[in-house]
C-alpha cells in the first residue's frame, strides 16, 4: 500500500518524509489556503521534499480550462506532479485529453462506484473516493471502497484506488484489509499509525534495564 501525506505544510511533509516511508503527497484548494502559501511556490516544494507523485488541482470547472490548466502546470512544475481533476462530467473529459498527452491523473471527489469506474475509463491514474465524508453523512464510507474493490477486481482495472478523507486509523486498517492501492491521510493519522501504548511501555523497560547494565558495569 502506498502512504500519502494530505497537507499543503512543508514543514509535517518533510517529517513524515524523514521516516522514509512517504510515497506522496496530495493537496487541494482548502490546503493550500490554510498553508497561506502561493500555490505553485508550495506545490514545487512539496515536490522536492517527496519524489512520489504530488496532486496539485485544477480550479476551472469546465473542460478546456481543465486541459489549459493541467498542461501549464505540468510545464512549469516538477516531473513528479501529477494533475488532480474533479469528478464531474468535464473533468472526465479532460482527463481523457491529459492522459492522452501523456500527463497523469487524479480524479477526486469522488462518492460511488460508478464515478470510479467512469474516472478509470477515462484513464485516470488514480480515483479518490472520500470515506470520511460518507460516514459524516450517516452512511459507511469503507462500503464504497469494498464496491470499488469489487468491480476492479471484476474488471482487471489498473487504475489505483486512492482512498481520500481518512479521518483514523480503522480507516487505514480496513483499506489494508480491502486491498486498496493507497490511502492519502493527515499528519495526525500517521502519528497515531506509530504509536502504541505496548511499544512506549516496551522501550522504557528496555532502557530501564539498559541503564542498570551501565550502572552495574561502572561500579
Amino acid at each position: 500500500m502506498e502512504f500519502f501525506l494530505d497537507t499543503a505544510d512543508v514543514d509535517e511533509i518533510r517529517e513524515i518524509a524523514s521516516w522514509g516511508i512517504l510515497d506522496g503527497v496530495t493537496t487541494n484548494p482548502s490546503l493550500i489556503k490554510k498553508s497561506g502559501r502561493d500555490f505553485k511556490t508550495v506545490v514545487a516544494e512539496i515536490a522536492s521534499i517527496c519524489d512520489g507523485p504530488i496532486s496539485a488541482e485544477v480550479t476551472a470547472l469546465d473542460t478546456e480550462g481543465m486541459v489549459e490548466q493541467g498542461r501549464l502546470l505540468k510545464e512549469e512544475l516538477p516531473p513528479n506532479v501529477i494533475i488532480k481533476i474533479p469528478c464531474t462530467p468535464e473533468g472526465l473529459a479532460a482527463t481523457k485529453i491529459l492522459t492522452a498527452d501523456g500527463i497523469k491523473t487524479n480524479v477526486t471527489l469522488i462518492f460511488s462506484a460508478s464515478q470510479a469506474l467512469m474516472a478509470a475509463k477515462a484513464g485516470a491514474t488514480y480515483v479518490s473516493p472520500f470515506i470520511g465524508r460518507i460516514d459524516d453523512t450517516g452512511a459507511d464510507g469503507m462500503t464504497l471502497i469494498a464496491e470499488i474493490m469489487s468491480a476492479w477486481d471484476n474488471y482487471n482495472v489498473d487504475t489505483k484506488v486512492l482512498a481520500a478523507s481518512i479521518r483514523h486509523p480503522t480507516h487505514v486498517l480496513a483499506c489494508m484489509q480491502m486491498g486498496a492501492h493507497t490511502v492519502t491521510m493527515p499528519t495526525k493519522i500517521f502519528r497515531q499509525l506509530m504509536t502504541h501504548p505496548l511499544t512506549d511501555k516496551g522501550l522504557a523497560g528496555f532502557m530501564k534495564d539498559w541503564a542498570e547494565v551501565e550502572a552495574a558495569g561502572n561500579a
